[in-house]
């Protein structure tokens, strides 16, 4: 049965609209009754009583603002007559508590993943190719048009065959009224070529904009990224070109990928421009080498593996007013399951932590762990005031409209992606995950950057929560797209995977959606394509530390 609205927390004043509301709407919770004084829209909030100029606005049982202007019982909130504000947070008790929730029907579980030396599992095969320095970009796409189309791995549709019916009305003489009046969809993709090697699920090309200029600093943090991405299990091996006298150079990446796998011990190619010579004898030799790779990596096969050995990306994009009360506690859900089977997660996005963090503290096993956050956030925090910004400019325009108006009410909604296990370790980005458990990772709430993250630091699978629709991918491990709201996932079904919509419409609880999410995700790991790699959606954008919202 839906509802017309929705008490988060016994603590809260905010009721949330889950239809659209006409002024005079009595809605019931709880026993208590409420006329709305405002048109409501759905996702967004109204008072229960009546709040005057300054007074607290708490939601998920936290503060999330303050008002601005007084708000009659029933009445809308809005940026107008709310202002961002959270409590400040300390040490507390370590450990607390946490009950596991049941996870007998997942005990057995298993998935087909790749196998890799140093004991991890990937729920995919790639190749790499990788620029250290923006200078190689050019080669790199070079390499792609070279390798992509003839091995069979061109995934984007082809719009070709349209433009080709454009240019042949036009050459008929149609006027601009006829070709605009034009029926597009019935002109035929390009046939996608068979895979040359079918145990390899694609090749990657890495291109980005850093490796020189800036500080040394980021070439450091860059060329961790990029080892993270060349260990990560996802990964079969990697051809990596280097200018020669970039500030990212090849040892230093040697070295940072020393520090993830002491063993490594995948086929990896890297060429030097400057002693290779010309482009030619380059990127011949860099596809000679790619090629043979490529035959080493189709090779392996998927085996069983113990659902221990997933490691879970936990990210948001898009959001909306649904987002906390559907998608993210379903993922929650997830991630404290497979906590309890011995798997790790990872939750990001530290400028969407505001206001949730005493809760974090508390969760945190020791002191370190909590001081380490704190240290992180404060850090951050501070960055983001000294360049004349902060965490209260983090909702976007499209999270303001559907009912996200403050951080904190954004953050406490993004925090439940994290559901309730105890925080193992915190890691400032690009380190990389070690500990079973859930895991904070310190990035930006950008959601490319976030997701280009957290896999570097070991994710073999992403799921992304989304209320507005976003295409996000990623090069090497799959993402999983979560539509808070059945009408998102009857719009774009193009992009969304899985609809938790139903929690809103009455027809599943937060632990049912989960459950379901957590089936699919077995299949994704055992090589069911989601929607972004069908796509060919591979956002890949490192983070230049600096100011990131």
């Amino acid at each position: 049965m839906k509802h017309l609205v929705a008490k988060i927390h016994p603590a809260d004043n905010v009721l949330v609209a889950l239809t659209d509301l006409p002024i005079g709407t009595p809605v019931t919770w709880g026993g208590a009754t409420v006329t709305t004084t405002e048109k409501i829209p759905a996702k967004h909030k109204l008072a229960i009583q009546p709040l005057a100029a300054g007074d607290e606005v708490t939601m998920y049982g936290v503060l999330v603002g303050k008002t601005a202007t007084p708000i009659n019982q029933g009445g809308l909130l809005t940026t107008a007559n709310i202002r961002h504000a959270t409590n400040s947070y300390q040490e507390g008790q370590h450990p607390q508590g946490w009950a596991q929730p049941d996870v007998s029907k997942f005990a057995e579980r298993t998935f087909l993943g790749y196998h890799r030396p140093d004991g991890r599992v990937g729920t995919a095969n790639y190749w790499l190719v990788i620029p250290l320095v923006f200078c190689e970009n050019r080669n790199i796409q070079v390499l792609e048009e070279a390798l992509v189309n003839d091995l069979g791995y061109a995934r984007r549709k082809s719009y070709q065959p349209q433009t080709q019916t454009l240019i042949e009305l036009m050459q008929a003489g149609k006027t601009v009224e006829e070709i605009l009046a034009t029926d597009l969809h019935s002109a035929e993709a390009s046939r996608q070529k068979p895979k040359l090697f079918p145990n390899v699920d694609g090749i990657r090309f890495l291109s980005h904009e850093g490796g020189c200029g800036g500080i040394r600093q980021d070439a450091q943090t860059l060329c961790g990224l990029l080892a993270g991405y060349i260990t990560h299990p996802n990964v079969a091996g990697a051809t990596v070109l280097s200018l020669g006298c970039q500030n990212a150079q090849v040892s230093m990446l040697q070295d940072e990928i020393a520090k993830r796998d002491p063993s490594f011990s995948k086929p990896l190619f890297i060429l030097e421009q400057q002693k290779v010579g010309t482009e030619e004898t380059l990127v011949s030799t860099a596809l000679r080498q790619t090629f043979a790779g490529l035959m080493q990596a189709n090779a392996q096969q998927r085996q069983p593996a113990p659902l221990s050995k997933l490691t879970l990306g936990l990210e948001c994009g898009g959001s909306d007013g649904f987002s906390g009360i559907s998608a993210n506690p379903a993922v929650g859900h997830v991630s404290d399951m497979l906590v309890a089977l011995g798997g790790s997660v990872i939750l990001a996005e530290f400028p969407e932590l505001c206001g949730v963090e005493q809760e974090i503290v508390n969760r945190s096993v020791d002191h370190d762990t909590a001081q380490r956050f704190t240290s992180l956030m404060k850090a951050y925090g501070e960055s983001a005031v000294a360049v004349g910004s902060g965490f209260d400019m983090n909702p976007s325009p499209g999270n303001i409209r559907d009912g996200l108006i403050t951080d904190a009410m954004k953050s406490a909604g993004a925090a439940r992606k994290g559901g309730s296990s105890p925080v193992v370790a915190v890691l400032d980005y690009p380190e990389l995950v070690t500990k079973p458990g859930l895991n904070l990772l310190c990035t930006p709430g950008n959601d490319v950057e976030s997701t280009t993250a957290e896999v570097g630091s070991g994710a073999n699978v992403v799921l992304f929560t989304t209320g507005l629709g976003t295409p996000t991918g990623n090069p090497i491990a799959p993402v999983v797209k979560i539509s808070s709201n059945t009408k998102l996932a009857e719009r774009m079904p193009d992009i969304i995977d899985v609809n938790t919509g139903t929690i809103i419409d009455g027809e599943e609880t937060i632990e049912q959606a989960g459950e379901r999410i957590l089936d699919y995700v077995i299949q994704v790991a055992s090589g069911l394509e989601v929607s972004a790699v069908r796509h060919g959606q591979t956002d890949f954008i490192p983070w230049k530390r600096g100011v990131s919202l």
